[in-house]
């Protein structure tokens, strides 16, 4: 199979690294040349793609690794070249957007939107690694409400079973959703974790602590903090309508432990502690 993918920074370089595990042919693009160079001479990538679509005419499958706010316009961009490509996914950790850019593009009928949950504070090719994906699940979202799409129900269907099956040969666990839900789950369960990180970073930062004071708990609570701000400034502003919502939730949260440590009211703080620790031994969280 020849794959294109298009930026070699965590999500994208270690797609490469996988699927030149297994055979397949890589041709790889980034913005970062150095990233470029770096997948060649460890020879994960076959060829040098480029940012406008050379060298992608013959691509089976194409992926979008690259910042959600920066996905539409490279989508417009290569859509002349991709008639030959019978799977064409983004990775982004939104996906209302680039559905609609995607039928924009005339690619409703061969365009995924995917989300792999395998998301890390560090970025760049030197953070990509073999076995990301393994057992992470993968939002797959098909083209919704489109005329394509009503019109040839079998061949979008045929492109998501490409899709599931591609994912599958990686070890991942694929799960099939709407545009709509991903965005919403993700605002609760990735976007908000990420803003706390920040907004924690930010505090610690002007009470005047540094990172290296904090206990194992703080630090881990910190770590997204490290996170690309390109990235998620672009997933902030595309994704606000749902994460609104998340932080008025925390912030109703943090009122009410404020209220009941000012008050030293040990009736509420004592059951708040323990309905969170409830839901940690519930609940663990998946295996990296």
């Amino acid at each position: 199979m020849k794959v294109a993918i298009f930026g070699l920074g965590l999500m994208g370089g270690s797609l490469a690294r996988d699927l030149a595990g297994l055979g397949h042919h890589v041709r790889g693009a980034d913005t970062d040349e150095a990233a470029v160079d770096a997948a060649l001479a460890e020879h994960v990538i076959n060829a040098r793609g480029s940012p406008d679509g050379d060298g992608v005419a013959d691509a089976d499958v194409v992926v979008l690794a690259v910042p959600v706010q920066a996905t539409s316009s490279l989508l417009a961009r290569l859509a002349p070249h991709l008639a030959h490509a019978r799977l064409v996914m983004d990775l982004g950790s939104t996906k209302s957007g680039v559905m609609t850019a995607a039928s924009d593009a005339g690619l409703a009928d061969r365009f995924i939107g995917a989300h792999p949950m395998t998301g890390r504070e560090r970025s760049g090719w030197h953070a990509s690694r073999p076995g990301l994906f393994a057992n992470a699940p993968v939002y797959l979202c098909p083209p919704e409400q489109h005329p394509t799409v009503a019109r040839d129900r079998e061949a979008c269907d045929r492109t998501l079973r490409m899709a599931v099956e591609f994912w599958h040969q990686l070890g991942a666990v694929p799960e099939v959703t709407t545009a709509a839900a991903h965005d919403r789950r993700v605002a609760w369960t990735s976007h908000l974790p990420q803003l706390m990180a920040t907004g924690l970073a930010h505090v610690l930062r002007d009470a005047g602590y540094s990172r290296s004071e904090l206990g194992p708990g703080g630090s881990d609570m910190t770590r997204l903090a490290g996170s690309d701000p390109r990235m998620w400034t672009g997933i902030a502003c595309e994704n606000a309508g749902e994460i609104v919502p998340a932080l008025d939730a925390i912030i109703a949260a943090l009122e009410g432990l404020r209220a009941a440590v000012n008050s030293r009211r040990s009736e509420v703080l004592h059951p708040a502690f323990d309905a969170a620790r409830q839901w940690v031994i519930e609940s663990p969280p998946q295996e990296p």
